[in-house]
């Protein structure tokens, strides 16, 4: 192995060292808690090698955001595959979405709820991103009924966005989200009226 290839390889460890360890201490107690002055003690190296990876916590918590797409396509699709018809489908990953949302609220709220330097619906944004969001078309496309896949799975993808929101705000109340769930896949699997 040469000097370079362990250097590279040593870049990339630490990488995924100030990820993981900012990601373990925003769902210990919130991103608030996560600074890079904080990242730079838990993970024994200095400011400055942090910031030689990353421009500072909004790029930190993009990488975070982008990891969190990554499991998030593989969370879904492995919901929408191990069903036999498309309504089922859709019920498993309305499920498996809100679930993924509720068991990493600060994961989730690096990938939906703060501002970060991300490109979201343009042919830039990052492959993760883009997969994710496949995951919900592929969910929903059988089910447009001539209605275009793309607005409808934005529209369906809004629904438990709101729905996932509203209940950790306690603006709903989370008893009746089972049946919230419900209402909503049944919708979006009825008939169109003609």
């Amino acid at each position: 192995m040469t000097i370079q290839t362990r250097r590279e390889r040593e870049r990339a460890e630490r990488e995924r060292l100030i990820v993981t360890t900012a990601r373990e201490l925003a769902e210990a107690e919130g991103w608030d808690a996560v600074t890079t002055r904080r990242l730079a003690a838990e993970i024994e190296y200095s400011q400055p090698v942090l910031y030689s990876h990353f421009k500072g916590k909004g790029a930190i918590m993009a990488a975070v955001a982008e990891q969190g797409f990554a499991e998030l396509a593989t969370t879904l699709r492995a919901a929408r595959t191990a069903k036999a018809s498309a309504p089922a489908g859709l019920a498993a990953v309305a499920s498996a979405y809100t679930d993924f949302a509720q068991q990493r609220p600060a994961l989730y709220d690096a990938m939906f709820t703060h501002a970060v330097d991300l490109p979201f619906a343009t042919a830039e944004a990052p492959a993760p991103l883009r997969d994710a969001f496949g995951e919900l078309v592929r969910a929903v496309a059988p089910l447009t009924g001539g209605d275009d896949p793309t607005l409808l799975t934005e529209t369906f993808w809004a629904a438990l966005h709101g729905l996932v929101t509203l209940t950790r705000s306690d603006r709903l109340p989370a008893a009746a989200h089972a049946e919230r769930l419900s209402l909503l896949v049944a919708r979006f699997t009825a008939a169109p009226p003609a």
